[in-house]
């Protein structure tokens, strides 16, 4: 018997059994520090000397420890290339996580969605922890940094939980933060991207019912009637200022908005932004040219907005109102003494803003019938062309965008499309480079999770599929998964009611089989903004739910090296007829996108959820193929139309009850021709 060693004995098994799956298990993917010479894959970025750099920085400024973390200064989730410090300084591009660097070590703190991805973009230099609390940071900077020691952060990119929170284990044990305004990162980083060129743009009457005045005035009234009296409102969240004036811009990849901040009082609005950006034509939107009056706009730079607002703190008789969640700490600290501060979780204009009004809705639940378009292209070329054997992760995404990037109103992708086949889908938010894209095959599962901006509305929606013969394993777990969306979507529950107190059905099939996901259960989505829109959903710190807010639902499953499953739908909160009771409310599905169906084995649902998915196809059917017809996609519609026949209980898998809907669908196909 030949003999093979370390990596080429993985390989030889798996060529001698044929498993695929248990090859690209073994790829050297991966880093290995404790190797000898240590191995970088090619995805690893050489990090050495923007440390030495950093450690220079940090020796001028006196201070033994610095913070780098993963998000700008309006504590965005999605930020701008020239916000990356903490990928620039780590190789590490995920959008969560925490850099911090002493004289000697370097060490990246991430959640579990991007652990491999981490170990796959970061050199040698950098240690990655798994545990991403503040606690879990904290507790290694009291064993770095000695008694006395100094642990520099920019203010700007901290919120006030997080300084409070560092502030509360580090001082005990004297250590000290320090506020360092100007960012380290920033002094070393030569090639640091610029801001994106471009104006800003308003958004047309038609996908509006409340001008920018009318916003105003309602948060104005919600200032008035609040018992604490604020005289002021300060908006640091991007898409705060972006909801408020109907503006959008292009600062932010993905996401429409433009860096700003926004100071509203009862007499008084200052928009603080790049002034330059600011057309005639907005200006007069805005009433920004010539005019005093309580609804005009006061353009001021963006670099302008400390110093103002330490001068409207100045004055005698201000309270100024912030939103916690999104102010940064260097617009905070300025806000004193305490009662000129008035502090609550989210500022009204983001609770405003997760309700949307009639128009609102209308539009949004329109371009998701729109984006389904696309998905389902996807799928139908998709179920052609891999059998061939020629297409991947990177082909299949650029197909589902440009599909896309055809329908009305497309302003492009609402994030970057996760494309997974085989052990890459068992990374939950992994998308794919040039490096790590995998050719498709009938033998293995495949996920995609992508979503599009239009002018009305921000999609969402993942699908998983198979083109062969799927596991026993898989074709259960993606059941299950299935099952956890549709016990949340056919939830009816009070008004006022968190997703937080009904997230466990997304999860409750999986629990009774011993697996489960590591990742939310849904999040709120946008008109024209961004993806995860804030602060609806399924956390703790999601407010309750009301009728016109918008959620995703997306139960998964991850076998490591394996494969991956999610099923994610956006739904909209709509009232819920009881027998007996009132304001009840449920989910109403607006994702409008059939699952695979040999991954589906209906033995394991219950009747209740079967009437709820053939009621969905019913839906389906109805809606997608109106737009399917109106744009003359009748390959699309057909596709669509075998893959929304109805279920029906049967032993151990799916069996489908198709007479009828065939006869239906014969008919109007008749019709169709004689009209």
């Amino acid at each position: 018997m030949t003999s093979c060693g370390g990596l080429l004995l993985a390989l030889c098994l798996a060529a001698l059994t044929g498993t695929t799956a248990v090859a690209a298990a073994y790829e050297r993917t991966e880093r290995n520090c404790s190797a000898s010479p240590p191995y970088l894959p090619s995805t690893a970025v050489n990090t050495t000397l923007r440390l030495q750099e950093l450690r220079v920085q940090m020796l001028l400024q006196n201070i033994s420890a610095y913070i780098i973390p993963g998000t700008d200064s309006h504590l965005s989730e999605y930020i701008a290339p020239r916000d990356a410090r903490m990928a620039f300084m780590t190789g590490f591009t995920g959008s969560a996580g925490t850099a911090v660097v002493t004289q000697t070590k370097a060490t990246l703190w991430t959640d579990s969605r991007y652990w491999v991805q981490a170990e796959r973009q970061m050199d040698c230099n950098w240690d990655l922890e798994i545990d991403v609390s503040v606690r879990s940071v904290a507790e290694w900077l009291i064993s770095e940094v000695p008694p006395g020691g100094y642990i520099g952060f920019d203010p700007f990119l901290f919120s006030l939980k997080t300084q409070g929170d560092y502030s509360v284990f580090l001082e005990s044990t004297n250590r000290s933060l320090m506020s360092v305004p100007v960012n380290l990162v920033d002094q070393v980083w030569t090639d640091r991207p610029p801001i994106p060129p471009g104006n800003l743009t308003r958004l047309p009457d038609r996908v509006i019912k409340r001008s920018w005045e009318m916003k105003v005035e309602h948060i104005r009234n919600q200032m008035r009637e609040n018992p604490y009296e604020p005289t002021a409102l300060l908006l640091s969240a991007l898409d705060e200022t972006a909801w408020l004036f109907n503006l959008r811009g292009n600062d932010i990849p993905y996401n429409p908005f433009f860096y700003s901040y926004t100071l509203l009082t009862m007499d008084e609005i200052w928009l603080f932004l790049h002034t330059e950006r600011v057309t005639e034509e907005l200006k007069v939107y805005l009433k920004a040219a010539s005019c005093s009056g309580p609804l005009c706009v006061q353009l001021k730079s963006y670099d302008s907005v400390r110093e103002h607002l330490q001068t409207y703190v100045d004055q005698p008789g201000v309270k100024v109102w912030i939103g916690t969640e999104y102010t940064n700490y260097a617009l905070y600290e300025i806000i004193t003494p305490e009662e000129k501060l008035m502090t609550s979780t989210y500022s009204p204009v983001l609770t405003t803003k997760a309700v949307k009004d009639e128009t609102e809705q209308r539009i949004l639940r329109d371009a998701h019938v729109r984006d389904a378009v696309a998905v389902v292209q996807l799928l139908m070329w998709l179920e052609k062309a891999v059998p061939e054997g020629k297409e991947t992760e990177l082909t299949a995404a650029a197909y589902v965008n440009k599909c896309r990037s055809k329908q009305k109103d497309s302003r492009g992708p609402s994030f970057e499309t996760i494309s997974a086949s085989g052990p890459n889908a068992a990374l939950a938010h992994y998308s794919p480079s040039e490096e790590t894209s995998r050719r498709l095959t009938v033998d293995e599962m495949y996920l995609v999770d992508s979503g599009g901006q239009y002018l009305d509305g921000t999609t969402d929606i993942t699908r998983t599929v198979h083109w062969g013969t799927p596991t026993a394993m898989q074709k259960e777990a993606f059941t299950r998964v299935l099952m956890g969306n549709i016990e949340i979507s056919r939830t009816i529950f009070p008004s006022g009611t968190r997703g937080v107190n009904m997230e466990m059905l997304g999860r409750r099939a999986l629990w009774e089989v011993g697996l489960n996901y590591g990742h939310g259960t849904g999040h709120g989505v946008g008109n024209f903004f961004g993806v995860h829109e804030w602060p609806v959903g399924f956390q703790s710190n999601n407010i309750p739910f009301r009728i016109g807010m918008f959620t995703s639902i997306e139960p998964g499953y991850y076998k490591e090296n394996d494969f991956g499953i999610r099923i994610e739908d956006v739904v909209v909160i709509k009232p819920a007829k009881t027998k007996y009771g009132h304001n009840y409310l449920t989910f109403e599905t607006v994702s409008l996108v059939p699952y695979d169906r040999k991954l589906i084995d209906t033995s394991l649902l219950s009747s209740e959820q079967l009437q709820w998915l053939n009621n969905y196809y019913e839906t389906i059917r109805k809606l997608l193929g109106a737009e399917l017809d109106n744009q003359g996609l009748h390959e699309e519609k057909k596709w669509m139309l075998k893959h929304t026949e109805a279920f029906m209980k049967s032993g151990s898998s799916e069996s489908v009850c198709s007479s009828s809907l065939t006869l239906i669908a014969l008919a109007v196909t008749l019709l169709h021709n004689i009209i």
